[in-house]
């Protein structure tokens, strides 16, 4: 329930990329390995994909093959390029207009599943800003034109042939200067799963999309997202994720830019549930006219700005939530309705192990013939 938070700025991979690869690849191979990775694109593929839709990324990814030492698995899982399943929960929304925009982000899951890695960089001669994955791909960030992009998971464990969305998320920052633009990028490079994306520029303009797996996008009225998509197709897991309830509290949201973030630091859009392993990490503040970015890590905020980007590090320890979240339910006698009984007999952080690993899984196979982990845990 601990996670590290690091601060990192490095213009080109060296050896600050390297020590974090050498540090979190164990764990990724094996999870690429576990999730049939071994089995996809050989990598000449990879590399003519990549080269395909984002060859303005070959340079920057050949250099981070070499930095994390050539092999033939590196390469592969680099790439992005048709990877294993993988989900995540999140809640996003823009609001902008002609003097102020902000983009806001909550990112829901276990503090296992998160790599806690805030990156500045240059690879591509300008400026980027923003919470990695998979080692080099965004789930949120910034670039020194204010295009600001945000990814939740779109709901499905559907699959089709495209690119890991995390490096997406890269490629528009690298590549664009405005919402326009970044929508004309999303449009021809094909993602892998569904996911939602929300943008705001410095001009105030703001949008959300829906990719489909194996490509094509849906712009969408408003620029909110969660973990579902519009049209006929189920979504996974929605009880467990509420992505309906966080849904319909955007789509009615009114709020100033400025005002924005506020809403995220509260019920429905902040989620407590730690002990279940699907808690809010971190809730991202976007500016893009000031060009910074605020995260808020359990209610302490710490601000960073493109180019006043200060190293450091900040150390979360989520299982005191937990604690507090156990004797104030206690306390008051209000436990929300849940039937403790039931819920006592569930694994929740195998459910959102599960969920975050893109099994699709119900709820219901996770009970178990032990007793009351989670009231253990708290």
């Amino acid at each position: 329930m601990i996670l590290t938070f690091d601060a990192v700025a490095e213009p080109v991979p060296g050896p600050k990329w390297a020590a974090r690869w050498n540090r979190s690849w164990p764990a990724y191979e094996t999870w690429f390995i576990a999730r049939g990775g071994d089995r996809g694109p050989s990598q000449k593929k990879c590399r003519e994909a990549l080269k395909r839709y984002m060859p303005e990324l070959i340079s920057t990814y050949d250099r981070l093959v070499a930095v994390a030492g050539g092999s033939d698995r590196a390469a592969r899982f680099l790439s992005t390029w048709c990877p294993p399943t993988y989900l995540g929960g999140c809640s996003l929304a823009a609001v902008g207009n002609k003097k102020d925009v902000r983009l806001v982000r909550n990112y829901d899951l276990s503090p296992e599943l998160n790599e806690g890695l805030l990156l500045r960089t240059e690879w591509s001669g300008r400026a980027v800003m923003g919470m990695v994955e998979f080692l080099w791909g965004l789930s949120d960030g910034i670039n020194d034109a204010g295009l600001s992009v945000a990814l939740a998971y779109g709901g499905r464990s559907e699959v089709g042939k495209g690119f890991g969305v995390t490096t997406i998320v890269r490629y528009v920052l690298e590549i664009c200067d405005t919402v326009e633009e970044a929508l004309l990028a999303l449009k021809r490079v094909p993602s892998h799963m569904a996911y939602n994306l929300v943008l705001a520029d410095a001009s105030g303009q703001t949008a959300s999309v829906e990719l489909a797996p194996g490509g094509g996008l849906k712009i969408m009225p408003k620029a909110v997202a969660t973990n579902h998509q519009s049209g006929k197709i189920l979504a996974d897991q929605p009880t467990f994720t509420r992505t309906f309830e966080r849904r319909a509290y955007l789509e009615n949201l009114q709020s100033k830019p400025r005002k924005l973030n506020r809403k995220f630091l509260r019920s429905p859009l902040l989620q407590d549930r730690y002990a279940q392993g699907f808690g809010t990490l971190f809730t991202a503040e976007y500016d893009p006219k000031a060009l910074t970015l605020g995260l808020t890590l359990k209610g302490a905020r710490w601000d960073q700005a493109i180019h006043e980007f200060a190293e450091g590090q900040r150390t979360i320890d989520y299982a005191q939530e937990i604690v507090s979240e156990a004797t104030n339910n206690a306390e008051s006698g209000d436990w929300g309705g849940i039937n403790w009984s039931q819920a006592a007999s569930v694994d929740w952080n195998a459910v959102a192990q599960d969920y975050a690993n893109g099994c699709g899984k119900e709820i219901s196979t996770y009970f178990l013939s032990e007793t009351a982990d989670l009231l253990e845990a708290a």
